[in-house]
């Protein structure tokens, strides 16, 4: 049998892709990814960030937290767009993302 072509890296929450591929790439690159940062968003096979559901709760979480900024995705900025306590950062695909580091 051969092995999907498709396969997900992570625990199965496609909202954690996006912080996966940031520490790959940040592991690659040998430069850390702010500790500071939450990140979050689904990736798809092309690159692109796509969002995930709950984000205001997400970020009100990392807020609590002490996180001072979140990477996300850019789809889930609009409903965001009041919330000052918190850095947010939002990103169409994983080109963007990476350049962060």
């Amino acid at each position: 049998r051969r092995p999907s072509r498709h396969t997900k890296i992570c625990c199965g929450h496609e909202r954690l892709d996006l912080a996966v591929v940031m520490a790959l790439v940040s592991s690659f690159k040998n430069r850390e990814v702010d500790p500071g940062m939450l990140i979050f968003g689904e990736v798809g096979l092309s690159g692109e960030v796509r969002g995930v559901s709950q984000a205001a709760q997400r970020v009100s979480e990392a807020i609590k937290m002490g996180f001072t900024s979140c990477l996300l995705p850019k789809s889930n900025l609009e409903k965001l767009k009041d919330e000052k306590r918190i850095r947010l950062i939002g990103v169409e695909n994983v080109r963007e993302a990476i350049q962060l580091i």
